[in-house]
């Protein structure tokens, strides 16, 4: 869907996804307290990323702005509203009145802006005096609530502060420690777990990813969002290319580290040398985490045994966590006065090898 500036290149928006896979234990919370007649005004929603959060804030808004809550039979005992009800059509088309969404705006040239400011968070005051003309419901979901500069965060504070009748807040916060005490203090927390491998398969299939889901699993850290960006990009493929032309070691083979490195550069390769940047500090992260923690799931083949070449033991772990960051910063640079991505990536490829050096010697 277009219209919403934060939709992932390639999967569908939250708010026009179908289902949300293994949430069953955070959504009938909700429903509890929701039947208990004591719901409360405001709903932190916290968990690794890209496991649905924001999938259950839309859920969420549409459940109570359709308004069919039980009956005859008693409290409701799913959170799921027919695709066909008149609600979710206006809400999908961004048409309903009774819900207000605030997440980070665009700036001049037409690019997200890097937090939410004072001044979107200042619609909560006009939206919430709709509520008290008309006396219906009124949702706000902000998504990511974490993304709010101080500003906007003092803003939403004071409406926590003095919530209107009718009026729930959804806050989507994927590092929750960075909001204010105060705000925390004042939602219920609603925690959503980790995807089991079945649950993330399944969300993949629904967001039209074809790929390895193991692969894709361990590369996004179980986040459906990273994973569909993943597989747009290519991005187990180029994870791929990266151990497989590190397992050449010691004598690195010097025709495919510049066969890599020409495919990041030319026009149009801009988001796969972005990807590539950030699979390459993956790769380092998880070669150092094995080094110090043991071999874990391979993410793909031949992954392992390279680890336990290049991290055999603690001091090597440590040695790649000390280069990586020396890595990232030559990249970072380099990117910002517009150098060349191949020899960018060159470089970081020709630096990490004269890194291991000492590594695979005393290995070998």
């Amino acid at each position: 869907m277009s219209d919403f500036p934060d939709q992932r290149e390639g999967a569908p928006h939250p708010c026009a996804t179908p289902v949300l896979f293994g949430q069953q234990a955070a959504e009938a919370s909700f429903l509890q307290a929701f039947g208990s007649g004591r719901m409360h005004h405001a709903w932190l929603l916290t968990g690794p990323m890209g496991v649905g959060k924001a999938t259950l804030a839309w859920k969420v808004a549409r459940f109570l702005l359709a308004g069919e809550h039980g009956g005859m039979f008693g409290p409701p005992d799913t959170l799921d509203v027919s695709e066909d009800h008149p609600t979710v059509r206006r809400l999908r088309a961004g048409a309903d009145g009774g819900l207000l969404v605030v997440r980070r705006g665009l700036d001049d040239k037409g690019n997200l802006r890097r937090d939410i400011t004072v001044d979107v968070m200042r619609r909560l005051h006009g939206f919430f005096g709709l509520s008290a003309a008309d006396g219906g419901h009124r949702v706000v979901i902000v998504d990511a609530a974490d993304e709010m500069n101080a500003n906007a965060a003092n803003a939403l504070l004071k409406a926590l502060e003095e919530p209107p009748a009718n009026a729930t807040l959804l806050l989507v916060a994927h590092q929750p420690s960075r909001l204010l005490p105060t705000i925390r203090s004042r939602c219920r927390d609603l925690r959503l777990s980790a995807l089991g491998a079945d649950d993330f398969a399944a969300a993949l299939t629904q967001a039209g990813v074809e790929g390895d889901a193991a692969t894709l699993a361990e590369l996004s850290g179980g986040s459906v969002g990273q994973a569909v960006e993943l597989a747009m990009g290519g991005g187990a493929e180029i994870y791929a290319d990266i151990v497989a032309l590190f397992a050449t070691l010691p004598r690195m083979d010097r025709a495919r580290a510049l066969r890599l490195a020409e495919s990041m550069a030319g026009k149009g390769n801009e988001t796969r040398f972005a990807l590539f940047l950030r699979l390459f500090d993956l790769f380092m992260a998880r070669a150092s985490r094995a080094g110090v923690m043991g071999p874990g799931p391979e993410a793909v083949a031949g992954e392992a045994a390279l680890f336990a070449r290049i991290a055999p033991h603690q001091h090597a772990a440590q040695a790649l966590a000390e280069l990586a960051p020396t890595l990232a910063g030559r990249a970072r640079h380099g990117r910002a006065v517009n150098l060349d991505p191949a020899a960018l990536v060159l470089d970081m490829v020709l630096k990490t090898e004269e890194g291991l050096r000492p590594i695979l010697g005393q290995s070998a």
